[in-house]
């Protein structure tokens, strides 16, 4: 996990984000632009939203006003040249103008996750399987977690629903909706309507 801060990297806001804070600085990265005891204001988010914008592949904007601070990001996703999707809402939402204006400008439109992926489609390769291979569960061409496998487990080519994957897996919710969503990153898990679950063979 990587966080960009809008404060100075000595100070966490909000507050109550301290432990959370503590657990991504240990395991992953805590980066800003700003200096030491630098407060957040409402200039600083968006100029941290420079280098989030920057520093990823594509945004997506989920819901936005046409006055939101969303828009600022995705505009420097544009002139960082990166990909922008947007998803749509009901025409008489106002949370969905900003969304529907980007979509008339040109962003690309965003339902599901396959849209998002059909983009990047050289980051995510078919996995090899070799025939030695077919037996569920046993992914010896690729490297996964051990929640990732366990997860993956739980699945078949029978739609299974995503309170029976935690069940089955006895992992937390929401250990099993991150990883689930992972899986479906490396092309491994298929998610249909209704949040059901199915290996991606």
């Amino acid at each position: 996990t990587v966080t960009v801060l809008g404060t100075g990297i000595n100070l966490v806001f909000p507050p109550e984000n301290a432990d959370l804070f503590e657990r991504v600085a240990q395991n992953g990265a805590v980066l800003t632009q700003f200096a030491f005891n630098r407060p957040a204001d409402k200039q600083s988010f968006p100029i941290r939203n420079r280098i989030v914008a920057g520093m990823t592949l594509g945004t997506v904007v989920v819901e936005a006003d046409l006055n939101s601070g969303a828009l600022i990001t995705a505009n420097m996703a544009v002139d960082c040249g990166r990909q922008l999707f947007a998803v749509p809402g009901r025409i008489d939402s106002p949370q969905s103008k900003g969304c529907h204006d980007l979509i008339k400008k040109g962003a690309k439109l965003c339902e599901n996750l396959e849209d998002i992926l059909g983009e990047f489609e050289y980051l995510f390769p078919s996995p090899q399987r070799s025939p030695a291979s077919a037996s569920p569960g046993t992914l010896p061409a690729l490297t996964l977690s051990a929640n990732e496998q366990q997860v993956y487990d739980t699945l078949g080519a029978e739609e299974i629903g995503i309170d029976d994957v935690i069940r089955r897996s006895g992992l937390p919710s929401s250990t099993v909706a991150a990883t689930l969503f992972g899986l479906e990153m490396k092309r491994l898990v298929r998610q249909l309507p209704g949040k059901m679950f199915v290996l991606n063979r």
